[in-house]
């Protein structure tokens, strides 16, 4: 059995803490993985990379031409006088050979810059004139050469440890050659249910049953946040269930995330359960939905008690649990959701007391203001306000109803909730 104790702020109190008082705990508490792997530039998107990225070539690796044009000594030019051409030097064809004074060389974009050379004179400024080519317009000598390095030196920080692998980076690594990265390994996550009403998604419903919507809500966004899942499914409401669900989600992974059976004052033996498996904290949340949340540390793995209710879960991870686990697998550049100022369009109900965030649907009107309407009942247990919408609608703790025209703080979904 594990052994620990629990920690009961804010349980026997009326108090609430704010979201940012309850993420500062969260990230403060907590530190990144340490373990790394080595994996193909092929297999490493979504990964979070271990040690800073050092390009080993110099992009670009040689000088070359930024225009279709004509290479030149900016030396040999002579006002209106035609420069011979003595070649051409195409992109993976460079000019080979000897290379008379006052001539030029035919170059494309992208080309080696010949030996000597240092201006390319573009062919909008060239003219033909029996065997040489003559210059319209004024040259400025070392115009139009791309500089070997000048994107990227060789030895230069890359991309720094930290950083999230997506289409925005890959290809940059693919054109430094780099083959391998070093990324952080996937966090392990294990996720299960409480509830005896509760039943696994396809199967027949009996009566006082619904369906385990939570679990499956957490494992799409966990699967969105490329961890490694071990689903353990609908645990029994009995302490022996309970407490070798704990044991093993604890040995197995680096965080554990339980819906239901969190709520002060309930009857059930997750706490009791708890109590016997580390240091837990209950918070009561001043945030609508999701009051209840529970965090802390089991014996080798990290917990989140998420709420019961369908939208305090999704909530309370979105806000809560996503940037720990940013945290925990070393995402130093995670950035929250932007928030921006939108003109309400429907009226919103608000008791003073809690930060509430309702879901909305935000649009640009004709006049190109940014607006937004509520989806409709904001009951914790309206799931559907997630489909239907686009944003939260962040009204603050003592913010009371909102009419037509005010203007209130929104925050666009980002991947875990955008319907795409």
């Amino acid at each position: 059995m594990l052994s620990g104790s629990i920690i009961m702020d804010h349980c026997r109190t009326s108090e609430l803490i704010s979201l940012q008082q309850a993420l500062e705990k969260l990230l403060t508490q907590t530190t990144s993985l340490t373990d790394t792997e080595t994996v193909s530039l092929t297999q490493s998107s979504g990964r979070v990379t271990a040690t800073d990225i050092i390009s080993p070539i110099n992009v670009p690796p040689f000088a070359n031409s930024a225009m279709d044009g004509y290479a030149v000594r900016y030396a040999d030019l002579n006002g209106n006088k035609p420069l011979p051409m003595a070649g051409k030097a195409l992109a993976g064809a460079p000019f080979q050979g000897e290379w008379p004074t006052a001539t030029c060389i035919r170059i494309m974009t992208g080309a080696p810059i010949p030996s000597g050379a240092d201006t390319v004179i573009m062919q909008e400024h060239a003219e033909i004139a029996g065997d040489g080519v003559v210059f319209t317009q004024p040259v400025k000598q070392s115009q139009n050469i791309r500089l070997a390095g000048e994107d990227i030196t060789k030895g230069a920080v890359v991309l720094p440890a930290g950083n999230k692998l997506s289409t925005a980076q890959l290809p940059l690594l693919a054109s430094l050659g780099i083959a391998k990265v070093e990324v952080v390994r996937k966090l392990k996550v294990a996720i299960f249910s409480t509830g005896d009403e509760l039943q696994a998604i396809g199967q027949p419903l009996k009566e006082g049953q619904i369906y385990d919507t939570n679990r499956f809500a957490i494992r799409l966004m966990l699967e969105k946040l490329d961890c490694d899942i071990i689903d353990l499914g609908v645990i029994a409401d009995t302490p022996e269930a309970l407490r070798n669900t704990f044991e093993i989600a604890d040995q197995e992974a680096d965080l554990v995330i339980s819906s239901g059976g969190v709520s002060v004052g309930e009857a059930d033996y997750t706490k009791q359960i708890l109590d016997e498996s580390g240091e837990i904290s209950f918070w009561k949340l001043a945030i609508k939905p999701g009051k209840p949340f529970a965090f802390g540390k089991l014996k080798n793995s990290w917990f989140c008690g998420l709420p019961g209710n369908p939208v305090s879960a999704v909530l309370t991870f979105y806000q809560l649990v996503q940037p720990l686990i940013a945290n925990l697998s070393g995402f130093t550049a995670w950035q929250p959701s932007m928030r921006m100022r939108a003109k309400v369009t429907t009226p919103l109900k608000k008791t003073p007391g809690r930060m509430d965030f309702q879901r909305g649907i935000a649009s640009v009107n004709q006049q190109g203001e940014l607006e937004v309407r509520t989806t409709g009942h904001q009951g914790s247990h309206i799931f559907s306000s997630f489909s239907l919408g686009n944003c939260f609608i962040v009204l603050e703790r003592e913010r009371g109803r909102v009419e037509i025209g005010e203007n209130v703080e929104i925050e666009l979904f980002n991947h875990l909730l955008k319907n795409e």
